[in-house]
């Protein structure tokens, strides 16, 4: 799998769930990847690790300039970094909202407003956000974190308008609920654990969760050259959730 080699590829998020499955990923495809995360004490090798807090602008800019200085210039940028928010439009104070929102929109855009130079000058360039199933579907007790991957999913299409022209494509992938750190941690703080998780598989119509690592497989065919003609384009990675209606269970 060389298909990416000579490439250079940022991701934040890097270091855990979804962000470290694509950073490995791209790697074994043969790119040369840094990683962003806020800790980055367990990145391994092959990947570069580079502290960044993506709610400070200050900090993306020099993490960034750090990566094109590791890596000699950047072709693809996978904004993954996110966090989560659980409750209606009433549960949360304003602070909170400040809060996620500060991370999973103004974060990516802290992030591609610092790479989009190098990106300019790459002659294969590639964004690919990572959104969420919550952008499209309404999920209960997620109304903060649908707000913000809604906000993803629209920058998406205004980004891949605003810089086709640039050469730079820009897409999304729509993950369902998958098996990460935070749903993990949500699983642990649900009342009956086993419980919860068997109501999360049976959402999904494959009757499971997404894994890290088919979220993974999404982000570098949309990041590499073989999806040289997609952009614009929203990749739901859900089991089915978002287009199938299956009957009941006999």
């Amino acid at each position: 799998m060389t298909e990416l080699t000579g490439l250079r590829a940022l991701v934040t998020g890097g270091a855990s769930g979804i962000g470290r499955a694509t950073a490995l990923l791209l790697a074994a495809h043969g790119a040369d990847v840094a990683v962003l995360d806020l800790t980055v004490d367990t990145v391994e090798k092959p990947l570069h690790g580079i502290r960044a807090d993506l709610a400070d602008d200050a900090s993306v800019r020099a993490a960034v300039a750090e990566a094109i200085d590791v890596l000699g210039g950047l072709d693809i940028l996978v904004n993954n970094a996110g966090i989560g928010a659980v409750g209606t439009v009433a549960d949360n104070a304003d602070q909170e909202w400040h809060r996620v929102l500060d991370v999973n929109v103004l974060g990516l855009v802290r992030t591609t407003r610092a790479a989009l130079p190098h990106l300019r000058a790459s002659a294969h360039a590639s964004i690919v956000n990572t959104c969420s199933i919550a952008a499209t579907a309404g999920l209960p007790q997620r109304a903060l974190y649908s707000a913000s991957k809604g906000a993803v999913l629209s920058l998406t299409l205004a980004m891949a308008a605003d810089h086709i022209r640039e050469g730079i494509r820009v897409n999304c992938v729509n993950p369902g609920t998958a098996d990460t750190p935070w749903v993990g941690r949500l699983l642990d703080a649900a009342p009956d654990p086993a419980a919860e998780r068997a109501a999360l598989d049976a959402r999904q119509p494959i009757g499971r969760l997404v894994t890290a690592e088919e979220v993974a497989a999404a982000i570098v065919y949309l990041a590499g050259p073989t999806a040289a003609s997609v952009t614009g384009t929203a990749l739901a990675v859900d089991g089915g959730m978002a287009g199938l209606r299956l009957r009941p269970a006999q």
